[in-house]
């Protein structure tokens, strides 16, 4: 048995749902597979909650939020930060759950799935430094109050980040929260409501039921005692929770798909720009909604632009998740990887030329969820590769004639989360940044920063995570009139 799995086997809970601060067995009996994507072997079943175990969790959060709202800021960031140190003691365990339930390189869950998750719960304790509940307004009062019981519904894609994402910033509010995990991977959620009891949260705050979109999913946007569903998902199973939470008026926050243009412009150095797109758009295994995979290049470099980029690919080693020396895992599911080979034969029968990759799996593997990095060129803006969100290692390359076609073809999307713009000329980069419509815009391979709000416009949701805006989120405004006024 794999050390994370033997870890939770002994701790007993994997048949378990963390409500009130005890491990409590489901109320049904379904149950659902994970399943080793890199082996496509069974590695345990977690239970599949219903609307009552839904119920009793948010039950608990609604009875833990008057004493944990009430906590000073400082007592807040105080639990935070202790969390924040067990998932370091913790890491590479951790880094164990994420590589077995979704196939990342352990490399890559060591390096970038666990320490990001780390650094949103670093952020919240910093946001909560400075930042003040109550302003004053002439003679009123601006109070932000938490908003309450928050269900937090998370992806499988980077299955503890994005939990971090959310948990973080509402349990710095002063919220309270239940937690839907993607059942696909629920490894490290198990393993961080087993961190969150140890690091001495009080009984409900954090509460963990595991279960499916249509059951757990759906009981919680559509629960009256919950005041706020924050989900990372699907466009569509976005417009599911709003259609499920419209009843109750709570309030949705969705950080749903993407299609993200990389904009290289004239001047740009190619060897760079491009070998790092193609990084970009291929971190993850491409399993990332924001990953930057349509790369829109000048036609008259396209021929050097293409060799550039299938060699940034030949240096690419897909295999065991295990391996140090392999850079890139397996697909996360079957679902997903049937997916990616469905849209890779989508782009050959449109027309697009292939510079690398293809169908099937890389040369050598004949089980797993191991798919061939892959570039197209010579797509059009039209295709369905160049408008679908396919979720693997696989780049588009768009040619363009001038910079206002770039920009064009950069906004032709129903998408809006994320983008890229390379250049030397700064002027000219900045200004193709505010021009592309997207809810954040990385300028020559920056730095990850945990304080930029992130979060899209169009169908790639609405609200925003990360820094002094995430934590807005979760909070309702109040104003006071009088309050500041004299006898």
């Amino acid at each position: 048995m794999s050390a994370p799995l033997d870890h939770l086997a002994r701790t007993g809970h994997l048949d378990r749902f963390l409500i009130a601060g005890e491990w409590v067995a489901p109320r049904g009996a379904a149950s659902c597979a994970v399943v080793d994507p890199a082996t496509e072997a069974e590695t345990c079943r977690i239970p599949l909650g219903d609307a009552r175990d839904v119920g009793a969790a948010v039950a608990a959060a609604r009875a833990a939020f008057p004493g944990w709202s009430a906590r000073a800021p400082g007592e807040r960031a105080a639990a935070l930060a202790r969390l924040a140190e067990l998932m370091e003691d913790r890491a590479d365990l951790l880094a164990g759950c994420v590589t077995l339930e979704m196939g990342a390189a352990r490399s890559y869950a060591r390096a970038a799935q666990v320490p990001f998750a780390i650094a949103h719960l670093r952020t919240a304790c910093e946001v909560l430094r400075d930042f003040a509940f109550l302003t004053r307004r002439g003679t009123t009062a601006i109070a932000h109050e938490p908003i309450g019981v928050c269900g937090l519904i998370t992806p499988w894609n980077w299955p503890l980040y994005q939990i971090t994402a959310k948990l973080a910033p509402a349990l710095a509010a002063g919220c309270t929260v239940v937690l839907k995990p993607s059942e696909l991977a629920p490894l490290s959620a198990l393993l961080l409501a087993d961190l969150a009891c140890e690091a001495g949260l009080p009984a409900g705050v954090f509460n963990l039921v595991q279960g499916d979109g249509p059951d757990v999913g759906a009981a919680l946007a559509a629960h009256p005692d919950v005041d706020m569903i924050s989900i990372t998902g699907s466009t569509r199973a976005g417009v599911a929770v709003a259609k499920a939470a419209a009843d109750t008026v709570k309030r949705v926050a969705q950080e749903l798909g993407g299609k993200s243009p990389n904009v290289i412009l004239p001047d740009a150095d190619l060897e760079r720009a491009v070998t790092l797109g193609v990084a970009a758009g291929m971190r993850n295994l491409g399993q990332s909604c924001s990953a930057p995979t349509r790369m829109i290049v000048p036609r008259d470099a396209l021929a050097e632009i293409e060799a550039i980029a299938a060699r940034a690919v030949g240096e690419m080693v897909v295999g065991d998740p295990l391996d140090p020396a392999v850079t890139h895992g397996a697909i996360a599911n079957r679902a997903q990887f049937d997916r990616v080979q469905a849209m890779i034969g989508m782009g050959i029968a449109e027309g697009a030329r292939l510079v690398a990759g293809g169908p099937g799996r890389p040369e050598g593997l004949d089980r797993g969820y191991f798919a061939r990095p892959t570039v197209f060129s010579d797509v059009r803006s039209d295709m369905r590769i160049a408008q679908e969100e396919i979720f693997g290692p696989v780049l588009c390359i768009l040619p363009y004639d001038d910079v206002e076609e770039a920009v064009a073809i950069a906004n032709d999307t129903v998408y809006g989360l994320g983008a890229h713009v390379q250049g030397r000329d700064r002027d000219l980069v900045r200004a193709v940044a505010q021009r592309i419509r997207a809810g954040q815009v990385h300028l020559d391979y920056p730095a990850f920063d945990p304080h930029a709000p992130f979060g899209g416009y169009r169908q790639s949701g609405n609200g925003r995570e990360f820094g002094r805006e995430g934590m807005l989120e979760y909070l309702e405004v109040k104003s006071v009139l009088g309050f500041f006024a004299e006898g």
